[in-house]
């Protein structure tokens, strides 16, 4: 049977902690809040000194008292010529990697080492610590590695894949349980669970979550319904306001003949905290209208893709970001599997009039999604932009998300089939895009995520030679730099394998939590393929 979000004091102390964040710091001076924080003019003189390499480090650093106390004492010695590194490590506790003792054992085989590893990315049920940013969550998780120190949205479904095959279900069912504490407590799931995460989601893969640990199970499934019901909520948030004179609002978009579909969003227009620098830089430098360009960042980064030639105006530079005037092939199609698995809730419950209106939901989303988002031209699915009334012209993988949901015709996606084999597929796996800009989510680089929903939406379509193909490659590009380096990484180059990868604001990073789960469930069924094989030939 389900458990039930017992630790009521966690919901008290979150509900506690997102009211504090809400305050406006004129209020008082002690009642100044993380969010508050992040507008001072110590925070913005810290992130762009250059003490740290990685805005988000200061962002996860401990105070050691409360923030308005800090920020007082800093406007206070200012004028004297403070040291203002030794000011900050005076006043913060730096993030610190657990110790875990863990050494990578090459001996080992790639599967046996991601065993392995899952002790070391998990995280004990969270302590509320004062002035942190973290968002304290009652279960135990598994986090990314590396910089990733908290849980992930999108992250943790392809994390999930690989614990369901590991015989890790109980911490499956965590992972699941926190989101759904999250959606109960604050509305919806943050990118991750931190403070400075509360302006924005990531693709929302919850239902898809719940599918795996739930499937069986009637009433484990129904217990997740009111949060699939509030996360759909949130997304569609702003509907009923829509009109011609306004046809966008928050994460819905009112298209031309009617229907409605949605776009990634952000509720701030303020570089990200964790990624302050880079935002902040990239705006002066380029004379960008900061309102705007902060928060094309900010939905860039709900999306995941942070950064793709896919939000590009010129399909090359960061500058000309403009997501949020795009409606993206991934996100209408994950909110369509959500709305059918609402729909699938209210048919178990017998409530049959709402389990027929989400089918609706579901049916005019499709038609949307194929109206707009299919494009004649490339046969392919790619993303929109609303305003300019077409088609973007950048094909990414976010094209295979409808071969994965069973949204594409057979004509449809025998047509995405040759592209992805003619263009995509590279020694190592599928590129991300065709272009290479030097942004992480785009050539020559490959992820996880992006494999496993392209390769089994090749399955869902009676692709499996070029599926199994493309797993073989990304599995054989996995091992070969797991028995080099002894790690498992976030992302790949695939097209030179004598290289790893690079692109984007920050290192690459070791780990790694959806690459571990993804790399364990394609083994799996390459196992059970041969396995089939074998029986077939014994008859």
């Amino acid at each position: 049977m389900f458990r039930l979000h017992k630790p009521y004091f966690w919901v008290v102390s979150l509900l506690l902690f997102i009211g504090s964040c809400n305050t406006r710091s004129e209020q008082a001076a002690r009642s100044l809040s993380t969010k508050d924080f992040y507008n001072t003019e110590f925070f913005k003189e810290v992130q762009l000194s250059g003490i740290f390499d990685d805005s988000k480090t200061f962002v996860d650093c401990i105070p050691k008292r409360p923030l308005e106390d800090i920020v007082n004492d800093f406007e206070n010695e200012n004028e004297k010529s403070l040291d203002l590194k030794t000011f900050v490590l005076k006043n913060f506790e730096l993030p610190t990697a657990r110790d875990t003792q863990y050494v990578s054992d090459t001996s080992l085989s790639m599967s046996e080492h991601i065993k392995a590893l899952w002790p070391v990315l998990t995280h004990t049920p969270d302590k509320l610590q004062p002035y942190s940013s973290l968002i304290p969550l009652p279960y135990p998780y598994i986090v990314p590695g590396g910089r990733f120190r908290e849980i992930y949205y999108w992250d943790s479904y392809f994390t999930l894949v690989g614990l369901m095959v590991s015989d890790q279900e109980e911490m499956a069912q965590n992972m699941v349980d926190n989101f759904s504490f999250l959606i109960d407590s604050i509305g919806f799931i943050p990118n991750g669970n931190r403070a400075y995460y509360l302006g924005r989601s990531q693709p929302p893969f919850f239902s898809l979550m719940v599918s795996l640990v739930a499937s069986k199970d009637r009433d484990k499934f129904m217990s997740y319904q009111k949060s699939m019901l509030r996360e759909y909520n949130f997304w569609m948030a702003g509907a009923n306001n829509l009109s011609k004179d306004k046809p966008a609002n928050e994460r819905v978009v009112l298209m031309t003949d009617s229907s409605v579909l949605n776009r990634y969003w952000d509720n701030f227009s303020t570089p990200r905290p964790e990624s302050f620098k880079p935002d902040y830089e990239l705006v002066e430098k380029n004379n960008m209208e900061p309102t705007t360009a902060y928060r094309n960042l900010r939905a860039g980064a709900e999306s995941g893709w942070d950064y793709s030639s896919r939000w590009f105006k010129d399909h090359q530079n960061l500058s000309t970001i403009n997501t949020i005037g795009i409606v993206p092939v991934d996100l209408n199609a994950l909110l369509y599997h959500l709305e059918l698995m609402i729909a699938q809730g209210y048919d178990w419950n017998g409530e049959i009039d709402k389990a027929r209106e989400f089918l609706d939901k579901a049916d005019k989303r499709r038609n949307a999604i194929q109206k707009y988002l299919w494009d004649n031209d490339s046969q392919f699915f790619v993303d929109y932009d609303y305003k300019e009334g077409k088609s973007t012209g950048v094909l990414s993988l976010a094209g295979a998300y409808p071969l994965f949901f069973k949204l594409a015709t057979k004509a449809q996606a025998k047509a995405t089939k040759e592209i992805l084999e003619n263009q995509f597929l590279a020694p190592g796996g599928f590129l991300t895009t065709l272009n290479n800009t030097g942004q992480q989510w785009d050539a020559p680089n490959g992820w996880a995520p992006l494999q496993w929903l392209t390769i089994n939406g090749l399955y869902n379509y009676g692709y499996y030679e070029m599926g199994n193909k493309a797993a073989q490659r990304w599995l054989q590009r996995n091992r070969e730099v797991y028995h080099v380096t002894g790690k498992m990484m976030e992302k790949y180059n695939v097209m030179d394998t004598s290289l790893l990868a690079g692109g984007g604001e920050y290192k690459l990073q070791d780990g790694f939590g959806w690459t571990n789960g993804v790399a364990l469930a394609l083994e799996k069924i390459m196992l059970d393929k041969q396995k089939i094989q074998v029986m077939t030939m014994k008859e």
